[in-house]
């Protein structure tokens, strides 16, 4: 009986081509991709980048869509830190894809981002007949009156808007700041956040306001002679389940702004909105209006949470001025018991009519 030669090359090849058949898929798996700590990477990378990405895209598209995207909106310069984590974990994971987007997503917000500084102090037409101080200052619940009333002593401004001014507030304007000094006012009362104040030097007629649950007081100020509407605005905030009824009272802003459109505006006040919310820039657009902070450097300035500075927190208190006025000043007051920095803002009234 014959026995096969186990040393002989042809009885070894099948064992060599096994050897080889067995590394083959060790090698494959080599070349499927990054290891299981980049794929990890790379996923994290995605959920940092798609809350920013429909947040953006909603900016871009000129809309505030729906619960979260106008909260997030409010605090947009905040995005840059998810979109830039979600960057370097695209890198780490040498996510090509996810490099791209991540660029993409930094570049345009940081577009929208960058401050709205335009420098458009240029005088308007026509000589100057006045210049007016503005002051307006949300004063939580009241809680910022003592603050409120030393701010009025110090600055001495032409016109104060004050939102949630609480009777105990209401109470103190009208036992502490001088008739002498402010004859003319327009009062809301309310309790809590409710109740609203205009306190002015100039003559004012009476107008309509606006319809609101958080009361926006309106008037007609004689200003050297020239009539100027003015205006508080205190929309409702943004709530969760609640994006509808601060839609719709943006929307009344809105309208007002547009019937008074072409005539000498101002409107002051906490708007629960900043220029990177559309429904804040139609109101702008409707009036032909313009922030006075912006117009003068201070873009982006935040002015709630009273705690945070600039690039980070949301300016959501504004002076908006018709272009019958240029702007020469604006600045952000620091008031305690307060969640909102007070706004004074330095304007001169032109005879362009």
């Amino acid at each position: 009986m014959l026995r096969r030669r186990t040393d002989h090359p042809a009885a070894r090849r099948p064992v060599v081509n096994s050897a080889i058949s067995a590394a083959a898929p060790d090698a494959a798996d080599a070349s499927l991709g990054p290891s299981d700590g980049r794929r990890a990477a790379a996923w994290l990378a995605g959920l940092l980048l798609l809350a920013p990405s429909v947040v953006v895209g909603c900016r871009v598209a000129d809309t505030d869509g729906i619960t979260p995207v106008p909260q997030l909106l409010a605090f947009l310069p905040w995005l840059l830190l998810p979109e830039g984590a979600g960057l370097l974990l695209a890198l780490l994971a040498r996510w090509r894809t996810g490099m791209i987007w991540a660029a993409a997503v930094l570049a345009v917000t940081g577009w929208f981002v960058r401050p709205y500084d335009t420098g458009l102090t240029d005088d308007p037409p026509g000589r100057v007949v006045a210049g007016v101080t503005v002051l307006t200052s949300n004063i939580k619940f009241g809680n910022a009156t003592e603050g409120l009333l030393a701010t009025i002593r110090r600055e001495k401004p032409g016109l104060v808007f004050v939102e949630e001014c609480s009777r105990t507030c209401l109470d103190a304007l009208a036992a502490r700041v001088p008739r002498t000094d402010y004859p003319y006012r327009n009062v809301v009362e309310g309790d809590s956040a409710s109740g609203s104040a205009i306190l002015s030097k100039y003559p004012l007629r009476a107008a309509p306001g606006i319809d609101s649950e958080l009361a926006m007081p309106g008037s007609v100020a004689v200003v050297a002679g020239h009539p100027v509407n003015v205006q508080l605005a205190h929309p409702l905030p943004p709530m969760p389940g609640a994006i509808g009824d601060w839609r719709r009272e943006l929307g009344r802003v809105r309208s007002y702004a547009s019937g008074v459109k072409g005539e000498a505006t101002l409107v002051a006040g906490d708007f629960n909105a900043t220029e990177d919310h559309a429904a804040f820039r139609h109101i702008l657009d409707a009036g032909q209006l313009r922030d006075s902070a912006t117009l003068v450097g201070a873009g982006r300035t935040p002015s709630w949470p009273a705690a945070v500075r600039r690039p980070l927190g949301a300016q959501i208190d504004h002076v908006l001025v018709s272009e019958d006025f240029s702007v020469r000043s604006a600045r952000f007051l620091d008031l305690a018991d307060t969640d909102h920095r007070a706004l004074l803002v330095g304007l001169e009234l032109h005879d362009v009519r």
